[in-house]
């Protein structure tokens, strides 16, 4: 029973304990990610394109470690080529040798002669039989050989297309590198562009003192006008009051339709008669 208490309280505290740390562990999880993206944020632009390119200098031992694994593997394959080739030349021979044993033995002859050397049919038959073994082994090492020669070739190809596809990738990182520069630059130069402001209080301080000169020199100039124009002489002509009534009827005229003409000729009539008496 004891041992039950124990055991239940137990998991209960590794239930609460998951229950608080699991909020726990997501606020964590969410600082962390905020604080990283932040920080990457910060990071200036310049910084992170020399970090690349730096990145693509950093290829350079790995591809060097490739191309010299590739060499190898090219070396390693001339050798199985060269190595299958003598064995295919040794079978041949042998081949030829067993052919001619074997049709010397159908002659059932009890004495053969070769190179100068007299030899029994037994001691023909023991040679044939042993040169029989040894182009069984050596045309099953010629095989062993072909099919290794055929791995090596196959592995030699998948290696250089991943080399070759390896360098492609790197050319294409450096041009990007390059069109993110350019734009970058670009950028760069419209953000300066934009945030130039120039001080141009001084440049509008000396446009509104031309200004107000400029405007002096006119009021100076229509006063000078004036002067000359009504005080300048002595008007030596009497003044006439012969157009006095042509004006007034014709103003008259204007603001009554014609009606007041009358009226005028009547006025001047009424004053020319006081005028006489």
């Amino acid at each position: 029973m004891l041992k039950k208490l124990v055991l239940a309280g137990t998991a209960a505290t590794l239930l609460s304990g998951l229950s608080i740390a699991t909020p726990v562990g997501s606020y964590a999880r969410c600082g962390w990610s905020y604080l990283t993206n932040s920080a990457s944020d910060a990071v200036p632009l310049e910084w992170e394109l020399n970090r690349a390119r730096q990145l693509i200098v950093d290829l350079k031992p790995e591809i060097q470690q490739n191309a010299r694994r590739i060499a190898q593997e090219k070396t390693e394959v001339v050798r199985l080529q060269r190595e299958l080739s003598t064995t295919d030349e040794k079978l041949a021979k042998a081949k030829t040798d067993i052919e001619r044993l074997t049709n010397d033995l159908r002659d059932e002859s009890s004495i053969y002669s070769y190179g100068g050397v007299t030899y029994t049919s037994a001691q023909v038959k023991s040679d044939l039989g042993n040169r029989f073994k040894r182009f069984q082994t050596r045309q099953q090492t010629s095989e062993k050989i072909r099919q290794m020669l055929s791995a090596r070739e196959a592995s030699l190809a998948a290696a250089s297309e991943r080399m070759d596809a390896m360098l492609d990738a790197k050319r294409q990182l450096e041009v990007e590198v390059e069109n993110l520069q350019a734009r970058l630059g670009a950028l760069r130069v419209a953000q300066t562009s934009t945030q130039l402001h120039l001080d141009d209080s001084a440049l509008s301080d000396t446009r509104r003192l031309l200004d107000d000169i400029a405007t002096r020199i006119d009021v100076e100039e229509e006063t000078m006008k004036v002067d000359v124009e009504y005080f300048g002489e002595i008007n030596l002509d009497e003044p006439s009051d012969e157009n006095l009534l042509d004006d007034v009827t014709s103003y008259m005229q204007k603001l009554d339709g014609g009606d007041n003409q009358a009226y005028v000729s009547i006025q001047l009539d009424e004053e020319n008669s006081d005028s006489s008496l």
